[in-house]
């Protein structure tokens, strides 16, 4: 049930899953602020829900990489608040879209929870798989709960039917910034924003 939840997922949840959680929300949020004037809308949150977790579950309780929620601030969003958390099954369970680092993730998740397979994939991979998307096929049941959520089920569906047969590419996955520069993160971020920009452009239309 709504709101549509996207669980982002990499190793230690400081780095790349939690630009990607944080990314998603500022998206989203830029996406309502296109919004015509004197439409009736929802809170970002109640619409799409961003949040992350970690297979490695070392870094619990840890804030953001300090790196990482540069990039987060300067590309307008607020890092305020993380904490790092391992993944868990109740995690994916509850989660319409799961999106991991990479591929090696993608399997761990499927491994716990075998009937999540057909809404997780490596972020680079659903990504690329976007751009076959038809918009005007998706429902449009208005900037609400229950019309944002409908998309965004039917978007995963759509993606799912266009890698039947494909496997993920070595090029899909994120390279873990841990430990290196600026730089780095920077372009990770961008990796990052190629995927989840498209996807809050598909899930709040304007």
């Amino acid at each position: 049930m709504p709101p549509f939840t996207v669980l982002h997922i990499c190793m230690g949840n400081i780095c790349r899953s939690p630009m990607a959680e944080r990314l998603l929300a500022l998206a989203v949020q830029q996406r309502l602020s296109r919004v015509p004037a004197g439409t009736a809308t929802t809170g970002a949150d109640a619409l799409v829900l961003s949040h992350s977790a970690g297979t490695g579950g070392w870094h619990d309780g840890e804030e953001m990489n300090p790196p990482a929620a540069r990039q987060v601030r300067a590309r307008g969003g607020d890092p305020a608040g993380f904490a790092a958390r391992k993944l868990l099954s109740e995690h994916i369970d509850a989660a319409d879209l799961v999106l991991t680092a990479t591929a090696d993730q993608q399997e761990y998740v499927v491994a716990l929870r075998a009937d999540a397979e057909e809404r997780t994939f490596v972020l680079g991979e659903f990504g690329r798989l976007l751009a076959v998307v038809d918009p005007a096929a998706l429902p449009d049941g208005g900037l609400n709960p229950d019309g944002v959520y409908a998309r965004g089920v039917a978007l995963v569906q759509a993606v799912n039917a266009a890698r039947r047969g494909a496997a993920a590419l070595p090029a899909d996955d994120l390279d873990d910034p841990w430990g290196r520069g600026d730089q780095t993160f920077s372009r990770v971020a961008d990796e990052i924003e190629e995927t989840i920009v498209p996807l809050a452009r598909l899930l709040i239309p304007s």
